[in-house]
């Protein structure tokens, strides 16, 4: 079944024609592999989590049928964040997802921790929900460091909270509770599209899509998600040393 699968996914990224597009495969993962023992988070295959320093160490992700599920632990201060090691300039991110739940959610957030003008190097963010998804601009917006700042000593001016919320883009997606979707994240330039289930959904234009360098993947689930046959494909390299 995850064969046919696979074969799916692979028929809908040529019809959008990213077959030939998408660059160089720098990584791929499709889970199917166990952890040896449940009481910490044991992903494997170079991801790392944030659940010993944000969950106590409580166990927040878990290989089971092939897939990696995730899920928020009671006593989490923070988000799940399972985080991989990306590194290219223009790419594309593809994976397929699952919400069991109408409050369910994910994001795939793009990070790149030697820039030092942005909260923990947060870039650009795609995330996505039952029934839209959302693309943002993180680096000039709620995670440049002025702006948090500002935000949370409450002085950010009505002017500058309309700057902030015009560098994100929302979009209606048939997304439904119990059903596996394929998403498909594109960066070319200051461009990032999104595709799901081998249609395109929408595309948004900003800076921070243009970082020269998107050195780490990072899925962040606020209650639970699961995922699986996640790929990442280099269509140009990275950005010389020192260029933001």
């Amino acid at each position: 079944m995850k064969t046919l699968i696979l074969l799916s996914l692979a028929f809908a990224s040529c019809s959008l024609g990213h077959a030939d597009e998408r660059g160089k495969l720098i990584f791929s993962d499709n889970f199917e592999r166990t952890a040896s023992q449940q009481t910490n988070d044991e992903v494997g295959n170079g991801w790392t989590t944030n659940s010993a320093s944000r969950a106590g160490g409580n166990k927040q992700v878990d290989l089971k049928n092939g897939a990696m599920h995730i899920a928020m632990h009671p006593t989490a201060d923070h988000a799940v964040s399972v985080a991989h090691e990306a590194g290219f300039r223009d790419g594309t991110v593809e994976l397929r997802f699952m919400l069991e739940d109408a409050k369910d959610s994910l994001g795939v957030d793009f990070a790149d921790l030697q820039c030092k003008e942005v909260w923990a190097g947060h870039l650009f963010k795609i995330d996505v929900g039952v029934g839209k998804v959302s693309i943002m601009d993180s680096k000039f917006g709620t995670m440049s460091l002025e702006n948090r700042n500002l935000r949370l000593a409450g002085k950010l001016t009505p002017e500058q909270q309309k700057a902030i919320a015009a560098l994100k883009k929302n979009f209606t997606a048939p997304i439904a509770t119990g059903k596996w979707h394929s998403l498909s994240i594109r960066i070319v330039g200051d461009i990032a599209a999104v595709a799901l289930d081998g249609k395109p959904i929408g595309s948004f234009a900003s800076a921070a899509f243009a970082h020269p360098t998107k050195r780490m993947i990072r899925l962040g689930v606020p209650r639970k998600a699961v995922v699986d046959d996640v790929m990442i494909f280099a269509l140009t390299a990275t950005g010389s040393p020192g260029e933001k």
